[in-house]
């Protein structure tokens, strides 16, 4: 079952979080690595916001710690990977539907193309 909070507007960072797993589980790293490709530079998440929202979302469900890791040999045992669960899912197309209306709107304002 989908909670009003999870499919609430999301915080900018579990936004880029969400946004980064959704191609599938990486770790810590990774994910900041994906989220400043995401957002061609324009966002860097420091260890802090980053660490701390992965403590958030998965006390909230959205996402979850994955089982399948590389092989030893290609990985670092202290990574922990994550991965979207259902409800991080819905809480992301949620507010991708979001972002999607306001673009809408903004191009039936003219408002897509430089001034």
């Amino acid at each position: 079952m989908t909670s009003n909070r999870a499919l609430a507007p999301l915080t900018p960072a579990v936004f880029h979080i969400l946004f980064a797993l959704a191609t599938g589980d990486k770790h810590g790293y990774e994910i900041a690595k994906q989220v400043a490709e995401d957002s061609q530079g324009q966002v860097r998440m420091g260890t802090g916001t980053l660490y701390g929202s992965i403590k958030r979302m998965l006390a909230d469900g959205l996402i979850e710690q994955a089982e399948d890791r590389p092989a030893p040999e290609l990985d670092d045992e202290r990574r922990r990977y994550y991965r979207l669960t259902g409800e991080g899912r819905r809480a992301l197309h949620a507010e991708v539907q979001r972002y999607a209306r306001v673009v809408a709107v903004a191009a039936d304002r003219d408002l897509l193309t430089p001034a």
